[in-house]
């Protein structure tokens, strides 16, 4: 958390200290926004609720965007975020009968298009004080669920626990709706939620049916496997449903994030470095 305090003061202070120093800054060409944010991920799957929005886990993005018209943009971004799905925070006896448990720190790296609902001016400090925009693309999402067992965490993927070989890297479909708001010249804040198609049921480690007790070799896989004798109940047999592989597990993300527009010759050279037309000196006024 230190180090994200530190991205965020850098982000909102450094950039402004260095513009301030040029009488030009306002001038310069910013089509590339860097983006820093915070939020929640939320789980769908065979360990959630259904309909349980609030058992919400942190995420931390960071991203860069490019636009490429005044209204279509290109992005990309890297999130870490946690998920988790406990049986005995469930509704249901049987779901609590069944007593299976997650965790899982994961990471996202993923590509998308962005389209907004107004355009922005003919210079970027034009743009609309408030826009809406939706998103959409692709992205891969590494993810290595864990379970607690008298008090120590194991990786449940190389245990098989249902007989089954699943990866850790899996491809995702990011899509989503935000609303940003214009700060100052230099500065949105953009509140995002973005949904995500998976193609695994295996976010959780759950999917299937019980595999045969006796097929075991490592006690921890076999106990990890069945958890209902834990409660003092007799193991399911093998066969018994333990999933739904009809429907694959997903999840959410509802985030706030500050952008920052940098000046494109940051990142190259521009032979149009600065606008070729004289600044109106008051610079938030709409054209």
């Amino acid at each position: 958390m230190r180090l994200l305090r530190l991205l965020l003061v850098v982000l909102i202070f450094l950039p402004e200290w260095v513009d301030a120093q040029s009488f030009y800054a306002i001038r310069r060409e910013r089509s590339i926004i860097g983006s820093v944010g915070l939020g929640t991920s939320s789980y769908f799957g065979e360990l959630a609720n259904p309909g349980d929005y609030l058992n919400s886990k942190p995420s931390i993005n960071l991203g860069m965007q490019y636009f490429l018209t005044n209204r279509v943009s290109v992005r990309s971004e890297l999130t870490w975020f946690q998920l988790q799905g406990d049986d005995a925070k469930a509704d249901d006896d049987g779901r609590r009968m069944r007593n299976l448990s997650f965790t899982a720190n994961n990471w996202e790296l993923n590509a998308t298009g962005s389209v907004s609902l107004f355009p922005i001016g003919t210079r970027f400090y034009q743009r609309s004080k408030v826009n809406f925009y939706g998103f959409a693309g692709v992205g891969v999402l590494y993810s290595n669920p864990k379970a607690e067992l008298n008090g120590q965490k194991y990786e449940l993927q190389p245990l098989q626990t249902e007989g089954i070989e699943y990866g850790k890297f899996h491809f995702v479909i990011p899509y989503g709706l935000g609303v940003r708001f214009m700060l100052n010249p230099f500065l949105n804040l953009a509140i995002e939620s973005g949904h995500r198609i998976t193609f695994t049921d295996y976010l959780d480690d759950v999917s299937t049916v019980y595999k045969d007790q006796a097929s075991f070799t490592d006690p921890i896989a076999a106990a990890l496997a069945d958890r209902k004798p834990e409660l003092g109940l007799p193991g399911r047999p093998t066969g018994a449903i333990r999933g739904n592989p009809d429907r694959n597990d997903g999840y959410m993300f509802l985030n706030i994030k500050l952008e920052y527009y940098f000046p494109d010759d940051v990142f190259w050279n521009s032979n149009n470095k600065l606008y070729r037309s004289k600044r109106n000196a008051n610079y938030k006024r709409r054209r």
